[in-house]
């Protein structure tokens, strides 16, 4: 699921990844507008925002939303570096290791949480959410060859639309269609499965939430280090 890369992945695979990664992405995506009210993964949303607080003179709320956005971009920036460096030198785990470190973040940041006992602040805490979306989306958005995008809605929103449409043209395209209609598709019911057991969880288990994310994202990620290693 995390070696296989661009072309040589098979619609399966695909299907699992999204499946499984926009799950976590719309857990803790829930999980920061309960913190904050903000979407750490909604960066349209996010730019909006930043856009009406300017209009309204509202500087210092403009500056906390375009924080999540260069949060969001140096994440997936820091992803992008460290794949390619990764695919330069043949390292074939390169995926799965980003997928390592997302959740090394999530564990140190739940762990932090859980043993201190103390509130990091909302701000600080978005921050590292939506660096860690911008991880994870580029990640995913990069093996694929962007045919997978986990925290992307509006996208696939536009694509499940565009899809649905060419099921009433020939049959080539009807054939083209449906494989890319039951990806989004799955991504975006996923992504929203994922938002309400993340509400639910965070309201009755708080921060181990993000321990819980961290050890399945670890799960996913350190066997197809291992296979990746013994290839």
């Amino acid at each position: 699921m995390l070696i296989r890369v661009g072309e040589h992945r098979t619609s399966q695979i695909d299907l699992a990844l999204a499946g499984l990664l926009s799950s976590i992405a719309g857990a803790l995506n829930a999980v920061g507008f309960l913190i904050a009210g903000t979407f750490t993964a909604n960066m349209t949303g996010n730019i909006s925002a930043l856009a009406d607080h300017l209009g309204n003179g509202a500087v210092f709320m403009a500056l906390s939303f375009a924080g999540l956005v260069v949060a969001f971009i140096c994440g997936a920036g820091i992803a992008g570096f460290a794949i390619q460096t990764g695919e330069r030198l043949e390292l074939r785990s390169i995926y799965a290791v980003m997928i390592v470190v997302e959740a090394t973040i999530l564990l140190v940041l739940g762990g932090v949480l859980i043993v201190s006992q103390s509130e990091i602040p909302e701000t600080s805490l978005v921050l590292v959410l939506s660096f860690v979306m911008g991880l994870q989306n580029a990640v995913t958005t990069m093996i694929s060859r962007a045919r997978v995008r986990t925290t992307h809605v509006s996208g696939m929103a536009t694509d499940i639309g565009i899809e649905l449409a060419a099921l009433f043209g020939g049959k080539q395209m009807q054939q083209d269609a449906l494989p890319k209609l039951g990806l989004h598709s799955l991504t975006l019911i996923c992504f929203a499965f994922g938002g309400i057991c993340g509400a639910v969880l965070f309201g009755l288990i708080g921060h181990w939430l993000f321990v819980i994310a961290a050890v399945i994202l670890l799960l996913i990620g350190l066997p197809e280090v291992r296979r990746a290693h013994h290839m």
